[in-house]
């Protein structure tokens, strides 16, 4: 059933804005401009742009102009700092002069959402918060899941942009920060499944089985996961370690886990054993690496390596 919001085709009357068009921003942006037809967008990187600029998005100077021109504007920045700055730094959000809703599609916890909703709010400017799982080639094919909180008329505002680029959206509160720490709990989930996958198919590989068999057995037995189905074979059985989930971004991700753990006063055994395993991995050098690379880690304690078994 269509909102009083879409149009026959799916469009929406409110114009749309997007901010920061990296490597998860430009499919998601891609996706809401091939839905609606136009979009405001702004990346602190020209080049970061050239794509959409070619199906005709407006490609404007900063945030702010953004704000200017966009009712609804979202934002996939990758750090905390960056998240803050296009807020309320200079030509921020905040000087923008049309925006009504702001989207939050980044993982950046549940301190500086909180901060940044104040903010708006002081500016009359509603907030949802929207982090999103998936991954690169997920958000091309417009088949992320989005977890998504805050008050529930912006939900219903902007629930047909994220049907752009969404497979599932789950609302779960109307409380902005809760859909932080919803995806918070799934991302340390979602590191703890490659960890422990990549230390048991290391261990009977060093063991003398071959890993793809050993993977096979996993994959149809009860140690299935996320890793075991995906990640291992499509990036570290190949030792193409492509996965586009670098492993500084994954740092901060962790980082916040941490921050809600001790928030929170909630025992955290095994999601601490790996947060100490990516912390490894910076100190091995990887900062600037991929998350499949955490194999590497594992491997060198192992003083084995996982022969590459596909192409």
């Amino acid at each position: 059933m269509k909102s009083d919001l879409q149009t026959a085709k799916g469009e929406t009357k409110m114009k749309a804005g997007f901010i920061g068009t990296g490597s998860i921003g430009a499919p998601l942006a891609t996706n809401i401009l091939d839905k609606q037809k136009s979009l405001a967008v702004f990346d602190i990187n020209p080049d970061a742009t050239n794509s959409l600029a070619e199906k005709q998005a407006r490609i404007l100077g900063s945030p702010a102009q953004v704000a200017d021109e966009a009712e609804v504007v979202f934002a996939c920045m990758p750090s905390i700092d960056s998240f803050h700055a296009i807020i309320s730094g200079e030509k921020g959000i905040l000087e923008g002069s049309k925006i009504t809703t702001f989207v939050n599609l980044g993982t950046m916890g549940t301190e500086a959402v909180g901060q940044v909703e104040t903010d708006l709010a002081a500016k009359g400017i509603v907030m949802l918060d929207s982090p999103i799982t998936g991954g690169v080639q997920r958000a091309w094919n417009g088949d992320v899941t989005v977890v998504t909180s805050g008050p529930q008329a912006a939900f219903n505002q902007v629930e047909p942009f994220l049907q752009s680029f969404a497979r599932d959206i789950h609302y779960v509160g109307s409380e902005v920060g809760q859909a932080q720490l919803v995806k918070i709990s799934n991302n340390i989930m979602s590191f703890t499944n490659l960890v422990i996958a990549c230390e048991a198919l290391v261990m009977a590989a060093k063991g003398g089985v071959d890993p793809e068999k050993a993977l096979s057995v996993m994959n149809s037995g009860s140690g299935q996961n996320s890793a075991t189905l995906t990640k291992v074979p499509n990036f570290i059985l190949n030792r193409a370690f492509n996965m586009e989930a670098p492993m500084h971004i994954i740092e901060k991700d962790a980082v916040l886990w941490r921050m809600e753990a001790e928030r929170l006063e909630v025992p955290q055994n095994v999601a601490a054993a790996t947060y100490q395993t990516i912390r490894q991995a910076l100190a091995m050098g990887l900062r600037e690496g991929d998350l499949s690379e955490m194999i590497r880690v594992i491997e060198r304690m192992a003083d084995f390596e996982l022969p590459k078994t596909r192409d």
